[in-house]
This record gives structure tokens, C-alpha cells and sequence, in this order.
């Protein structure tokens, strides 16, 4: 009996054991087909208009809110009626500007139109804060394009701009008065403006708010604003580099410390301001449009600077008689234009070495030319960095390198045309993103989407974070406790 017992509870395991596999087998099939079925569904709304949608939303977002501080107009473009009605000799612009002058009427501009900013090169190279408010003072249905987007009260505001001409102020006093440009004394017109500006946005609800920190200026001469950066060191600054801010303490230097790692200023900083373009003199010249070029190393340019520049005058000695290699004396005014685009478009490479401050309109210039640039300054600051990598169109060398004799132009003939091509491939890309001029009269229209004006904004949008940080830490400070103003660059 006992192996029929055994039978029986084998036949009834294998019975329990088919029925498992068979429930099991149901169970996976079911689960298979829903696998497919929900895989199928993703991959359909996958390539449905909602993941456009939801790119759509972020594109939404990515945006800057700006609210435009209601200076009178006598702060930036009165300042350009009052350019051009100087008299037809004046010295102020020079013959380019003078021309204009004497064919148009500039004395009863009334009309609340934005006049042209000047050509003169000295001053149009510092023409961004006309590019700047031209953007915002244009209309909302032309401005689909624009990073930013103008809201018309300070709560709305991520930002608020100060319109304020500082550059065309400086130019203006020390086209008419320079002895007085450094003193706070009467006669000082450019000191007076800008008293107005810090007492107009300091009595602000919006300035009181946050101190400051959230307001945007443009001070794209190096001297712009000179009597009051102290009072305005705690907001968004939109500078040509850091040359002229930095200042040696003293103190420090006194005592024997090494202020070489120390902090030196506390007015600017890579934290919380903007490095933008100086605006190019030189037409762009399109990448399919480029010829042969028969130099190796081209300069125009004034052979003495100060500070930094020192270096320059240097650089002039040891390469002035190197084969391949044009240094010339010039500046691309109404008469050197033309003789700087020859030059430029001819040569393989464009020296940039430090002037009076880092940097200088020659490098771009040199990127709307084509002519890769060589940058021989140890302390530049360059715009756009983290968005536009240099180093894929652009030469860094150490000063102590280009002053060996015969190292710089030995190291330029080592690179081959492949590489050279490859540089003007990666420049060509970039050409827009130092493009300010939108083509419109007096500035107002909309902005090249992929142009400077955009990337300004795109730069001060990245600093939002750091700014609300520092405004909400300030409120939260015990009354009458002074936290020394604190500054990392690098």
C-alpha cells in the first residue's frame, strides 16, 4: 500500500505544482502586456506636443523681470540731445560726429525720440547702455525675443535698472571740462548727475528694500560714475572689465603682509556683476566670406600706455621688426577704419595685449574679424564666460612668456592650419553673442535673440540667487550691527 500512497501524493504534488506554474505563467503574461501597453503609451505622449509644452513652460520662466527706475529723461537720452547740440566744431566727437552735426538739427529734439548715439569710436565702443534701455523701452508686442521682460512695479521686479547715461556723462565733462572730472566742485556737471541718480533711486521704497543690491547700473567706461562707487558698490554693476576698481589696501601693505593673496578691493565683484562687451567698431565679416590671410601677427594701436599697459610698450620692441608681424599706430577713427579691417581680416592672428585697463573694443574687433585673438593680460575678465569658452577661438599667454624674445612669434607659426580653421569655425559661432546694434532707430526694437543685450540679461539672471541671499541676510541683522562689505573675484 505504501507505494500507491506514494503515487497518489506525488501525482498530487505535480497537480498543485502545474496549477502554480500555470497561475504563474497567466500572471506574467498579463503583467507583459501591460509593460507593452504603458510602454507604448509613454512613447506616444513622449512625442506629443506636451514635452514642447513643458520645454515651452521652462523657456517661460527662464526670463528676468526688470523694472525700469523712473529717471527724468535729462539722465540718458537728454544727455544725447545735449551731445549733439554742441556746436558743429566741437571737439567732442570729432570730424565723424561733427558731420552729423551739421546735417541734422538737434537743438529742438522734443519729440521724446531716441536720438543716435554718437560714432565718434571713443565713445561708441561704450555704447551698451544705449543697447540696454533701447531694449527696454520697446514696445511689448516687439519684445517676444528679449531675456528680459519689463514689469512696471518694483514688487513685480526681479531687477531694477537705473537708465542713467553714465558713460556719455563722463565723456561730457571731460569733453568740456576734464580739469574739473575728478572734483566734486561746481562746474562738475557729470558729479551733479550723478548725485541726482543716487539721491533720486536711494529714496526709493525699492532701494530701501534691499539696499540696493537688486539695482542694475551700466558703467561701461572705466571711469563712469567715479564719485559715488562706494555708494553704489552693493549693486549689480555692468563693467567693461575690473581695470581702475582694484586698489591696493595700504594698510595691509604697510605691515609687511602679501597683498598679492589678499583681497584689494571690495567695490566689484565676479559674485554679483557683469563683465559685458565692449560694443566692436569693425564690421562682422562672415565666416564663408574669409580669404587667404598673408600675416602672421597684426596691431593697430597706441604703443604707450599706463599700468598694465606698460607691457605693451614692451611687446612693441621685440616684435616690431619680426618678420609676418604689422604693428602700427592707430586707433579705426573715420581715417583708420578702413586701414584696421585690411589689417585685421589680412592677418591669421591679433595681438591683444593690456592697455590702460585689461581689456579693450580691439577684441572684438578681432572676433568680428576673424583674426584670432592673442590675449597677453594675466588679469582679464572676458563676458559671457561659463556661456562662451575662449580657449576654443582664442591664444592665452602669460606676459612673462610673450616677453621672452622670439617665444611668441616662434609659438604662433606652431599652430597648423587645421587648428587656425578650427579657431575661425568656433569664432564664427560666437560673431552674434558681442552683437549690440539691432538695426533700429535710436536703438528701440527688438534685440538679436543670440545677441549681447540677451546675454546681459542671461549673466544677471545667474546672479539672482546670490543677490536675494544677501538681501534676505541683511534683514535679519540686530539693529545698528555694521557687517563689513566682503568680496571673492576668483
Amino acid at each position: 500500500m505504501a507505494p500507491k500512497h506514494t503515487t497518489k501524493a506525488a501525482s498530487s504534488t505535480c497537480s498543485v505544482s502545474s496549477l502554480f506554474l500555470s497561475i504563474s505563467l497567466i500572471i506574467f503574461t498579463l503583467l507583459l502586456s501591460l509593460f507593452y501597453f504603458l510602454s507604448s503609451t509613454h512613447t506616444s505622449i513622449s512625442a506629443s506636443p506636451l514635452s514642447c509644452l513643458m520645454s515651452s513652460t521652462t523657456a517661460t520662466k527662464l526670463s528676468i523681470n526688470v523694472y525700469v527706475s523712473e529717471l527724468p529723461r535729462s539722465l540718458n537720452y537728454g544727455l544725447l540731445d545735449k551731445y549733439w547740440s554742441l556746436s558743429h566744431d566741437s571737439r567732442l566727437g570729432g570730424d565723424i560726429d561733427n558731420q552729423i552735426r551739421s546735417t541734422h538739427s538737434w537743438n529742438n529734439n522734443n519729440n521724446k525720440k531716441a536720438p543716435l548715439y554718437p560714432e565718434s569710436p571713443l565713445i561708441k565702443q561704450y555704447s551698451g547702455e544705449y543697447w540696454i534701455l533701447g531694449d527696454l523701452m520697446t514696445p511689448p508686442e516687439l519684445r517676444s525675443g528679449s531675456f528680459a521682460k519689463r514689469v512696471f512695479s518694483p514688487e513685480l521686479a526681479d531687477v531694477v535698472f537705473v537708465p542713467f547715461f553714465a558713460t556719455l556723462s563722463a565723456e561730457l565733462q571731460l569733453g568740456t571740462a576734464k580739469g574739473v572730472f575728478r572734483k566734486k566742485v561746481k562746474g562738475n556737471d557729470d558729479y551733479a548727475r550723478q548725485r541726482e541718480v543716487l539721491d533720486f533711486v536711494k529714496g526709493s521704497e525699492a532701494w530701501k528694500r534691499s539696499g540696493g543690491r537688486d539695482h542694475v547700473f551700466v558703467l561701461t567706461d572705466p571711469v563712469a560714475m567715479y564719485h559715488v562707487r562706494e555708494e553704489i558698490a552693493p549693486a549689480i554693476l555692468l563693467v567693461v572689465d575690473f581695470g581702475g576698481w582694484y586698489k591696493v589696501d595700504s594698510k595691509a601693505a604697510s605691515h609687511g603682509n602679501n597683498t598679492s593673496d589678499m583681497i584689494q578691493h571690495t567695490q566689484v565683484s565676479l559674485l554679483k556683476d557683469v563683465i559685458v562687451p565692449y560694443t566692436h567698431l569693425l564690421p562682422r565679416l562672415p565666416l564663408s566670406e574669409n580669404q587667404k590671410r598673408e600675416t602672421l601677427l597684426y596691431f593697430i594701436g597706441a604703443k604707450h600706455r599706463h599700468r598694465g599697459g606698460l607691457v605693451r610698450e614692451k611687446l612693441w620692441d621685440l616684435l616690431v621688426n619680426e618678420p609676418g608681424v604689422i604693428m602700427e599706430e592707430g586707433f579705426p577713427n573715420a581715417t583708420g577704419k578702413e586701414q584696421s579691417i585690411k589689417g585685421m581680416r589680412n592677418s591669421e592672428f591679433c595681438l591683444h595685449p593690456a592697455g590702460d585697463t585689461p581689456t579693450s573694443c580691439r577684441l572684438f574687433d578681432a572676433i568680428q574679424s576673424l583674426c584670432i585673438p592673442v590675449i597677453i593680460s594675466d588679469d582679464i575678465e572676458l563676458p559671457f564666460e561659463g556661456t562662451v569658452d575662449y580657449t576654443e577661438f582664442s591664444v592665452f599667454v602669460a606676459v612673462y612668456d610673450a616677453l621672452q624674445p622670439n617665444w611668441l612669434v616662434n609659438h604662433l607659426r606652431s599652430y597648423t592650419d587645421v587648428q587656425k580653421s578650427r579657431f575661425r569655425e568656433n569664432m564664427g559661432r560666437v560673431q552674434s553673442y558681442f552683437e549690440f546694434d539691432n538695426g533700429y532707430p535710436g536703438g528701440i526694437g527688438p534685440v538679436p535673440v543670440d545677441g549681447a543685450v540677451n546675454h546681459i540679461w542671461r549673466k544677471v539672471h545667474e546672479k539672482l540667487p546670490m543677490i536675494k541671499e544677501a538681501i534676505v541676510r541683511e534683514k535679519r541683522k540686530p539693529p545698528n550691527v555694521l557687517v563689513p562689505r566682503r568680496c571673492h573675484c576668483t
